[in-house]
């Protein structure tokens, strides 16, 4: 499997770069910033798509899909999401190209440039708003609950495979509601599927807020948020649902007929994951030997790895996993049965130790014999032998253990990462030391939020929503504070 991974304790960035390329999860390609997921990759993005779709489903939401090229001119309809937006879009100034006449490759024909740019999607907004437009008359149209599974183009300068790329793949819900009320309550019930999720799905825990005025998304009144504490003591946005009030309707002069008669504009929501939480569950779970992944979203559940030493010996074992399988799949459970004569079985243990599988079995002829396998788990790396007898039950339960320990794990280690501070040197002191999450009093200025960050480099990641009422002093300003929010350095 090549060379070993750097330790998370010397370069916790480089062992993540180097983890996801030696697992098989994505690489850099030929285009600066973008790039190609690999097929185990994909296949953990296919079941964390999956489950959310089911989820969105189930609360009412249809999946469409709307053009990826969008009229410059839209853009401009909403001034705070062009401001937002304006230094990351991509532009097509031209449709077609031609041969050089000097004979050097092709070049931009000049004759053929577009009356007016079109911006590869950063957001779909502007471009879902234009057809909300048509399709909203009468308040029997609403709530109108819309969901797209896309890919997005936001230019990046500095890049990492799944946290930061200039093009990624996501989920974007668009709604539109006859009330102020209605959207809010949309807002906070995706917030609650996403960190429904990330919790029960990604084994990750998250605490839920909601941003401040510099953090929120562009054109939003309220911005809902999840937020993950990583390994290294940095925090992950994972999530994040925003509350559009009216503004897009406006923009896009999006009216329908209350059930007064009247003429009034929709409330709006949009709400949005993407491929960062590929990066969020590499770096919640995985070790110094690479991938640890949950086994509801792990591609392959079981790994069985044959030991023998003939010819004959791997046709016995053969049949005996061939009922196995059948058994474990009849239960819902993804299993790999490796069976390639071309590497060695300890060479085998080693890749599936690296893409994280969680539990590996190994058989041999003496198990046959004894009718037994070895078990081992990958999060704690414990072996086991036992029955075959039991073993279709055990494996369900280890399944099941196995994404309860993982959670709880991530829990303890994010509860011990959240420390109060009351002074300004006290949060320098924690935050280059320990990092992990600051509960800090602050003023609610732009200006302080702004001053801090531009010391320390930690932002305020989310201000709790179950943060209780307490009166105290900012940590920088020492002007009276209410409540604490919540401070970190962050991807």
């Amino acid at each position: 499997m090549g060379s070993k991974l750097t330790k998370r304790a010397e370069d916790y960035s480089k062992w993540y770069n180097e983890l996801v390329v030696k697992a098989d999860l994505a690489e850099n390609s030929g285009v600066r910033g973008m790039m190609v997921i690999k097929p185990y990759g994909y296949a953990i993005w296919e079941k964390m798509q999956a489950e959310l779709d089911r989820m969105f489903k189930e609360t009412g939401h249809e999946n469409a899909y709307f053009p990826l090229l969008i009229p410059k001119s839209y853009f401009s309809k909403e001034a705070s999401h062009v401001d937002g937006f304006a230094k990351e879009c991509a532009v097509v100034t031209h449709y077609r190209l031609k041969n050089d006449e000097d004979g050097k490759g092709i070049v931009i024909d000049e004759k053929a440039k577009l009356e007016e740019e079109l911006i590869i999607r950063p957001t779909s907004e502007t471009i879902i708003w234009d057809s909300y437009r048509k399709w909203i008359q009468s308040y029997r149209d609403l709530p109108l609950l819309i969901n797209q599974w896309a890919n997005v183009m936001r230019w990046e300068m500095r890049t990492r495979l799944f946290l930061r790329t200039a093009e990624f793949l996501w989920q974007e819900g668009h709604t539109a509601h006859e009330t102020k009320e209605e959207a809010i309550e949309e807002t906070q019930k995706m917030q609650g599927v996403y960190a429904d999720f990330a919790e029960n799905f990604m084994a990750m825990p998250v605490i839920k807020g909601t941003k401040t005025e510099s953090e929120r998304f562009a054109g939003a009144l309220d911005t809902y948020t999840i937020e993950a504490m990583m390994q290294d003591g940095r925090a992950l946005q994972a999530g994040t649902s925003h509350f559009l009030g009216q503004n897009f309707a406006k923009a896009f002069d999006v009216k329908y007929t209350t059930r007064e008669g009247k003429q009034d504009y929709v409330w709006a929501t949009s709400w949005g994951v993407s491929t960062r939480l590929m990066g969020a569950l590499v770096m919640s779970h995985s070790d110094d030997f690479g991938l640890v992944l949950p086994p509801k979203l792990a591609p392959i559940q079981v790994v069985i790895v044959p030991i023998y030493r003939s010819e004959e010996q791997l046709q016995q074992i053969d049949e005996r996993v061939g009922e196995l399988t059948k058994e474990l799949r009849a239960k819902g459970i993804s299993v790999k049965y490796d069976n390639r004569t071309t590497y060695k079985p300890g060479w085998k243990f080693a890749e599936y130790e690296l893409k994280g599988v969680p539990l590996r079995m190994a058989i041999g002829p003496r198990d046959l014999e004894n009718n037994t396998v070895e078990l081992a788990r990958r999060d704690t790396l414990e072996k086991e032998n036992l029955s075959q007898d039991v073993l279709i039950d055990r494996i369900e339960t280890l399944l099941v253990e196995i994404q309860d320990n993982l959670f709880k794990k991530a829990l303890d280690f994010r509860n011990e990462l959240i420390t109060e501070v009351d002074n300004f040197d006290e949060f320098k002191e924690v935050l280059n030391s320990k990092g992990g999450f600051l509960s800090a009093h602050w003023d609610g200025s732009s200006e302080t939020e702004e001053k801090i960050k531009n010391m320390t480099k930690a932002t305020i990641r989310c201000i709790p929503n179950n943060a209780q009422e307490e009166e105290g002093k900012c940590v920088l300003s020492g002007k009276p504070s209410s409540k604490r929010v919540l401070f970190a350095k962050a991807y």
